[in-house]
């Protein structure tokens, strides 16, 4: 007789129960994290790369904006608090769109958003163009922009750092070298453009040229959130509490209180010290050519001796650079070494916070993190400007002696969080070796 089996039958699976190739993955089923390290990756700093140009690039050009009209009475009743708070919008909308947008690429992808932005950023150029008074400029060039350049911005931060790993850091200063390298178009040539043409054809020919860059480089870009899907959380409070992570965000928030400064305020500092307006609109220039030439020279150092070494030690060479050369230059040629050292250094915020975020929480958190640290410089890069005006004695023979030394500790208490930063995370992997 044959033997009795004792085993449940189990049904046969419907054919709508058999997983197919292309199901995507439950959360809880192993999924293939391969970083590329390259290949269209490079593709992909490449399209980064032209964002930041005409993104950050643009902005950092402000300071040639805000020389002309702090020189110029274009705008009746407008004073140069007003300018400052313009000119802090740009930053602080950008930043304060971080959550909204996070939340947008959750569930609409990262190319609406982008898209979006193209459209608002040239709105707000061109719109700027027709201001006749200054609350016009507030809504345009300060507000319209700002929310263009974040919804550009924010979606591609995280982007490059899905495609690298050992390089990683090097992609993403390449990428944020991009806006040196707008910068430097930009500013060299808004004078030329508002002389020869309008104040209000530059602002029309900015947004246009802004706009075709842009568009291309949102045609190139591609995430791999199917890969790596991040929680894309708007504001992760479980992150925000962690000391590594607490650290990290002061350090950005103290490094922005002076890069904004630093960036608005050169070129008319150059006014101060009598230069002309072409010498002072070149000195803007050459800070974003330090950008461009140093950005990725910090990459490399950062990849090679440790991410939050170079970091840390980059913020405390800007604090001294401020002192040892900002604060006694009183000429063109001391001003312009100071703008070359300084472009490569001073916006060591904008070039390690991709890397950063993953060395103190992880790939997957990235898109998280970043919306916690552009949350957290909101109010610096709204503010500052206008505190360092504020600050400014036009009638005193070193008008910017005291917002000089407000940025140079500004620097120094960043470097500081850096360094406990450091000390955290080293007592921590020797806690996890023993």
């Amino acid at each position: 007789m044959p033997e009795k089996n004792d085993s449940p039958i189990v049904p046969a699976p419907s054919i709508a129960e058999i997983p197919s190739p292309t199901t995507t993955p439950r959360s809880n089923e192993p999924v293939d994290h391969a970083i590329p390290d390259g290949g269209y990756g490079w593709v992909i700093v490449f399209s980064v790369f032209t964002i930041n140009a005409f993104t950050w690039g643009v902005l950092a050009s402000y300071g040639v904006y805000l020389a002309h009209y702090l020189s110029h009475s274009i705008f009746p009743g407008a004073t140069s608090l007003d300018f400052a708070y313009i000119g802090g919008l740009n930053f602080g909308v950008s930043m304060l769109a971080a959550s909204p947008v996070t939340y947008l690429i959750r569930h609409a992808g990262t190319h609406l958003p982008m898209a979006l932005g193209v459209v608002v950023q040239t709105s707000g150029f061109v719109a700027a163009s027709f201001a006749t008074s200054i609350w016009h400029l507030y809504l345009t060039q300060g507000i319209l922009v700002g929310l263009g350049v974040g919804l550009l911005f924010i979606p591609s931060v995280s982007v490059t750092s899905q495609w690298f790993d050992k390089k990683r850091a090097l992609a993403n200063s390449i990428n944020s070298a991009g806006s040196g390298v707008g910068g430097i178009i930009i500013s060299l040539a808004t004078t030329p453009m508002i002389n020869k043409l309008s104040l209000a054809w530059s602002l029309r020919i900015i947004g246009i040229v802004s706009a075709t860059m842009n568009i291309l480089a949102i045609c190139l870009i591609r995430n791999r959130n199917k890969v790596i899907r991040p929680p894309m959380h708007p504001f992760n409070i479980n992150l925000f509490l962690q000391l590594p992570v607490f650290l990290l965000l002061s350090w950005g928030f103290f490094s922005m209180v002076g890069y904004v400064v630093i960036i608005y305020s050169l070129s008319d500092f150059g006014r101060s010290i009598g230069l002309n307006a072409s010498q002072a609109s070149s000195v803007t220039a050459i800070m974003n050519l330090g950008t461009a030439l140093g950005r990725p020279c910090i990459g490399l150092l950062s990849d090679r001796y440790g991410r939050i070494e170079v970091a840390g030690l980059t913020t405390l060479a800007t604090a001294g650079t401020i002192w040892g050369l900002w604060m006694p230059a009183q000429s063109y040629a001391l001003t312009v070494v100071f703008a070359l050292l300084n472009g490569g250094t001073a916006g060591v915020f904008w070039m390690t916070i991709s890397t950063l975020s993953v060395e103190v929480t992880s790939l997957t958190s990235l898109p998280s993190m970043l919306a916690l640290a552009f949350g957290t410089i909101i109010l610096p890069t709204t503010f500052t400007e206008v505190v360092a005006l504020k600050m400014r004695q036009p009638a005193s023979s070193r008008p910017y002696l005291y917002p000089q030394i407000f940025t140079g500790l500004a620097y120094l208490m960043a470097s500081a969080m850096m360094l406990g930063l450091w000390i955290v995370l080293r007592r921590r992997k020797r806690g996890e070796s023993k």
